[in-house]
């Protein structure tokens, strides 16, 4: 219900939104038929809080390409995410992902529900990423490296300043950024777009993410870790679960406005990358989400 009173309160994005939809219901009857894409396009919609439909509505190949993108990062992000993985075990899973996606028999038990599956059953997404064309495996591979090494130096480091929190929002979100333009171009329907701005847009997405999900990250048991860098939060309160107490409600506002005003400094970034683009299907993909 909470959903549908959202949309009802803005009318205007009811027609939009089931346009989406629709093209999303039409790309079903285009999933090729082989038993691991059809597992691979399963996965997207249920591990994917906002992109699957995004994803669902480029050209086939692309469409592909950046399915098991994101397939192959957000297994990467479940090994990362799993408190229960001794960090000697975890490190060099994280560093040498990028060689397993090109094994099709590895996959490694971790993670819970729908993200346990994605692990267990992983070298389905592996079948399907080497049937890939070489550029987009190789783009691929570049950034699962990059992030894996960026995760693995993250495991034991804290955020404690304002360049941490955007060397480790790069090292998880930038990189997508990279990533995606790199598909973008290897696909041919634009021009490769300046790493700069393929940053901004990752980073934009991911200060967006960590600031909404306070509540949730700060009470989740056992605790998850928690990226708001401490150069700013500690202005405020002496410790960040204090934010969510009532008694330091105008705290939490002045350092939510503080948190927000960061984010808002690659927002410039994130317009020159979409005006940019020239299809209008990777233009739909871009701009929805940071919308």
């Amino acid at each position: 219900m909470g959903s549908l009173g959202t949309v009802l309160k803005h009318p205007d994005d009811i027609y939009p939104l089931f346009k989406l939809k629709m093209a999303a219901r039409n790309v079903g009857k285009q999933i090729p038929p082989e038993p691991h894409w059809g597992f691979c396009y399963k996965m997207l919609h249920k591990v994917s809080r906002s992109f699957s439909l995004v994803i669902q509505q480029l050209g086939p190949e692309l469409r592909n390409a950046v399915c098991i993108f994101y397939l192959v990062l957000r297994a990467l992000d479940t090994v990362e995410d799993d408190t229960s993985i001794a960090s000697d075990i975890k490190v060099p899973i994280l560093k040498n992902f990028h060689q397993h996606i090109y094994d099709g028999d590895w996959h490694f038990s971790c993670g819970t529900k729908d993200y346990k599956v994605l692990m267990d059953q992983f070298h389905l997404v592996s079948t399907a990423f080497l049937e890939l064309g070489r550029s987009y495996q190789e783009a691929i591979e570049d950034i699962t490296k990059r992030m894996g090494a960026g995760m693995a130096k993250f495991i034991c480091k804290e955020v404690e300043t304002v360049d941490d929190y955007d060397e480790y929002c790069h090292y998880v979100a930038g990189l997508v950024g990279l990533g995606l333009s790199k598909l973008f171009y290897a696909s041919k329907l634009e021009d490769l777009a300046p790493d700069s701005l393929s940053n901004s847009m990752g980073l934009f997405l991911q200060k967006t993410n960590i600031i909404r999900d306070y509540l949730e990250d700060i009470n989740e048991i056992p605790k998850s870790r928690m990226f708001w860098p401490r150069q700013i939060w500690s202005k405020y309160v002496n410790k960040l679960e204090d934010l969510k107490y009532d008694e330091n409600s105008i705290k939490a506002v002045e350092c939510l406005n503080d948190m927000i005003t960061n984010a808002l400094l690659h927002v410039e970034d994130c317009l020159k990358y979409m005006s940019a683009l020239r299809d209008p299907a990777v233009f739909r993909f871009c701009a929805i989400p940071q919308v």
